[in-house]
């Protein structure tokens, strides 16, 4: 224990992460707050329905049924004062107790709160079980705090618990997350006994990580070691396939789908893969099919649809699909207005888009995101209404990327738009310094104007830089 203690109280020390450096004022203002309903729990009815308190009930039970009917942040922060004040964990310090307090702030989307929790379980001197482990790296993920993982996982080696099925997930998920592939496949070969947990979290990390191929092969070499795919598998398996566009692979992934649920009805998250692997692998008939036959549709169901018909340019269906959602009482997101954003880009719908828009702020308060000005940016500049462009632009709350200001210098070379294309370029060289294709752009905005001079100052310009350029040499010929 005293080998692995100065490793956990490390997380709190030596120049913390930034979630971590209110750790104490956290503990310290929950402790001094002032009374809760759960200080009156073992004198009065409870808040959270347990009926008058029972003098021989475990006050350690009490708390974890509080724990497991606890609605919000503000209720679990409560919670958590009164057991400080207490000093319940002195009482029972065995991990299952700080377990369920990481676990409740992990679920309510608090993973900073879960990390602090843990932090005092380690000062407590209360070392991590194999439950603790799998619940803190999930906060960890949620935090993108790959440092703290790494000692999480030199704290699971020390305890022999990095080949437990789920604390292996954990950190092969973990690795994933932060795009170090190598590390998560360490991980996943250094256990020849894994469970399909580890493989789940291998294929799923490369299919999101954006590694579809690598993906798929890993699916192929689970079937090969005998293991039969679940839902998860599937997902992220139908999910890569998407991302090749590949139909004939994805026929035959459907096919697996049934297979592997031959009695069970496919649930709801599989059958929106489906329909997303089919709109993007350019089905939208095969799509339309899983879709229609589903008994149950959420948000995500109907925007895969909206958002494959957009993709392949079926404006009309895209819109209609749309409306149908509105008219089942489901209510869009933010993905589902990108989707009916880019039909009205690729319809030229400029009245419908600006409404929709409208909709997305006024009627659901979803407040736009960068996609979102992106997508009207490119139909404003479509339709040659460049001023709007630049309003909607200059009063976006966040600064434009190369891809915003690429469509609409895109726009300007269709309508040879000169005093707009510079100003445009300007902003992208600021963003893009080596990116020479603004300079082709402007050249050919000002050759469609017949401004001759200005095309030679800019051919100059590339000229210029190229010379500037270290020039590249060959490793064989300079040995």
């Amino acid at each position: 224990m005293s080998s692995i203690q100065p490793l956990l109280l490390r997380l709190s020390k030596s120049q913390p992460p930034k979630f971590l450096t209110n750790f104490s004022h956290f503990n310290q203002s929950l402790s001094t707050t002032s009374s809760s309903p759960f200080d009156t729990q073992f004198n009065a009815e409870s808040p959270t329905n347990l009926g008058p308190y029972d003098s021989t009930q475990d006050p350690a039970k009490i708390t974890a049924t509080q724990l497991s009917n606890c609605s919000n942040l503000s209720e679990l922060n409560q919670i958590y004062a009164h057991i400080l004040r207490t000093q319940l964990l002195d009482l029972y310090p065995a991990p299952f107790h700080w377990n369920n307090i990481i676990r409740s702030y992990t679920r309510r989307d608090a993973p900073s709160k879960a990390l602090c929790v843990y932090v005092a379980m380690s000062r407590a001197g209360v070392l991590p079980d194999s439950y603790t482990l799998p619940i803190i790296l999930k906060a960890v993920c949620q935090l993108f705090a790959t440092e703290i993982g790494r000692q999480l996982h030199s704290v699971a080696i020390r305890l022999g618990l990095e080949s437990n099925e789920y604390c292996e997930s954990g950190f092969i998920n973990l690795y994933s997350k932060a795009g170090e592939f190598e590390n998560a496949h360490k991980v996943f070969e250094q256990n020849r006994e894994r469970k399909l947990g580890s493989w789940n979290a291998i294929i799923g990390g490369l299919s999101q990580g954006g590694r579809a191929k690598e993906a798929i092969e890993m699916f192929a070499e689970l079937r090969k070691c005998g293991f039969l795919p679940d839902d998860v598998t599937l997902v992220s398996v139908i999910s890569a396939c998407g991302s090749l566009g590949d139909l004939g692979l994805a026929l035959q992934l459907h096919k697996c789908a049934f297979q592997a649920k031959p009695i069970e009805k496919p649930d709801i998250l599989m059958l929106n893969s489906l329909v997303d692997m089919y709109g993007k692998c350019g089905r939208m008939d095969l799509a339309y099919k899983v879709f229609s036959r589903m008994e149950q549709r959420n948000v995500s169901s109907w925007t895969s649809m909206i958002v494959g018909y957009a993709m392949h340019g079926h404006v009309d269906e895209a819109l209609e699909c749309f409306q149908c959602m509105r008219e089942a009482g489901v209510m869009p997101n933010h993905v589902t207005f990108v989707g009916v954003l880019s039909a009205c880009v690729h319809g030229g719908a400029v009245q419908e888009g600006k409404r929709y828009f409208h909709t997305m702020k006024n009627v659901y308060g979803i407040m736009p995101q960068l996609q979102h000005y992106g997508c009207m940016v490119d139909l404003l500049g479509r339709a040659g209404l460049f001023e709007e462009a630049r309003e909607m632009i200059e009063g976006m709350p966040m600064k434009a990327n190369s891809v915003v200001w690429g469509c609409l210098m895109g726009a300007c070379e269709k309508y040879g738009n000169v005093k707009m294309g510079e100003w445009v370029a300007k902003h992208l060289r600021e963003l893009e310094p080596w990116n020479d294709g603004v300079y082709v752009v402007l050249s050919n905005i000002y050759a469609s104007r017949g401004l001759w001079k200005e095309v030679e100052r800019v051919r100059e310009v590339m000229k210029h830089r190229s010379l500037a350029k270290i020039p590249g040499y060959s490793l064989a010929a300079s040995s």
